[in-house]
């Protein structure tokens, strides 16, 4: 067994493959009703049931690593994926295809795992500029898979969709046996329930994961409610609405960039707040602008990209934060956040479809975007103010 740690493109390829297998299904999920003889509101659960067992295994995989350490849990879960995925590939009717697709969301420990081990070996301040670099994966990766799965179901079918998955997961499986060492230091305590009720009480981290999850939360909110409102306002295609959502990643792309090259230089605090102020200030300008009359598809996309840009600055040193209130349960941490994030972006995205879907207008959908864009805001000033404090603790305890 390896004692190296992992590389970090190992780490980052773990990452991306939890983020692909998301969407890469939905270009087929009308293939796999017709084959399977489903209707596609039942076929549509390999989307929405993959979303709530990947919330519900982020709670379980974070303790888990925190306690058994991150390898085992790490080569466990890919096991668990490989498997899954053929199965999802084999079956032949919807309730073997949705039990094996549930189980699959177990390679959401690609995203727990590799940021605890980030935090195991880094500082705060380090790990945010590596998880802005793996963060690009998780931006990336959902542009590009539609499109392979799309290609991929025209011209061998979607089942090949899931060989693919059990390829690419065996390929890992290999890759992380060889590379990824144990990175949770050896003689720590094996944490208890209690622990872990300690860190949800804390304050410090509860305003790292509210600005976490209001962040993301912004980002569903638009991705769930702009193709009904492009549609309704301006009539456009899928082809151009598409366009206009890539432009949210490439701000975030543009963020989590500057992220990675200037963590160490303005602090956490800085990035962290003003990631917040630049989606907060482009939503409040968007608001207006649309308030006074002009009403334009490049006056909404050319300012929600700053929501991308601000969640790229924001978000990898606000999940290094929340892993920094107590190091020794970095996987628990990861695990709670990325849970939270999940749940309160499937309320929010619920709600905004209910909303746009009867005033599809510009002005409803940002309303909901400056709404999280603000309590993030707020939760980050929190966070930084409770930082702070534990900061100057600290000294004076010494």
């Amino acid at each position: 067994m390896t004692r190296t740690p992992p590389r970090l493109a190992t780490l980052t390829l773990l990452t991306a493959l939890s983020a692909v297998t998301l969407n890469m299904i939905l270009p087929s999920l009308p293939s796999m009703a017709r084959d399977l003889a489903a209707r596609e509101s039942v076929t549509a659960l390999a989307v929405s049931g993959y979303m709530l067992a990947s919330a519900l295994f982020q709670l379980g995989l974070g303790p888990l690593s925190d306690r058994f350490g991150r390898r085992p849990v790490m080569l466990g879960a890919l096991m668990v994926y490989v498997a899954a995925s053929l199965g999802c590939m084999l079956a032949q009717d919807v309730a073997v295809l949705l039990g094996c697709r549930v189980l699959q969301a177990v390679i959401v420990a690609g995203v727990v795992v590799s940021n605890a081990a980030i935090r195991d070996r880094h500082s705060a301040v380090d790990s945010a500029a590596k998880l802005s670099l793996i963060a690009s994966a998780m931006a990336v990766a959902p542009m590009l898979g539609p499109m392979l799965g799309g290609f991929l179901d025209v011209s061998l079918g979607w089942r090949a969709v899931f060989a693919l998955y059990a390829g690419l997961g065996g390929v890992l499986l290999v890759l992380a046996w060889v590379d990824m060492g144990e990175t949770r230091a050896s003689g720590l305590p094996a944490p208890s329930w209690r622990d872990g009720l300690c860190l949800l009480r804390s304050a410090r981290y509860a305003a790292y994961v509210l600005c976490t999850a209001f962040s993301v939360a912004a980002f569903y909110v638009f991705v769930t409610g702009v193709p009904y409102v492009a549609t309704a306002v301006w009539g456009l295609s899928p082809a151009e609405v598409g366009i206009g959502v890539g432009s949210i990643t490439g701000g975030f792309l543009v963020g989590a960039a500057i992220s990675a090259r200037q963590a160490r230089s303005l602090g956490l605090g800085a990035l962290l707040v003003s990631g917040r102020v630049v989606s907060v200030a482009a939503m409040l300008l968007a608001a207006g602008v649309f308030a006074v009359g002009v009403s334009h598809p490049l006056a909404l996309f050319g300012l929600t990209v700053f929501v991308g840009l601000g969640n790229g600055l924001t978000l990898p040193t606000a999940n290094a934060g929340a892993m920094s209130v107590r190091p020794a349960l970095a996987g628990t941490a990861a695990g709670l956040s990325g849970a939270l994030s999940m749940a309160l972006g499937a309320v929010l995205s619920t709600l905004t479809a209910f909303v746009v879907e009867r005033s599809p207008t510009p002005g409803a959908l940002l309303a909901i975007i400056t709404g999280c864009t603000l309590l993030s805001l707020v939760a980050a000033l929190v966070a930084t103010r409770l930082e702070r404090g534990a900061l100057l603790g600290g000294v004076a305890g010494r």
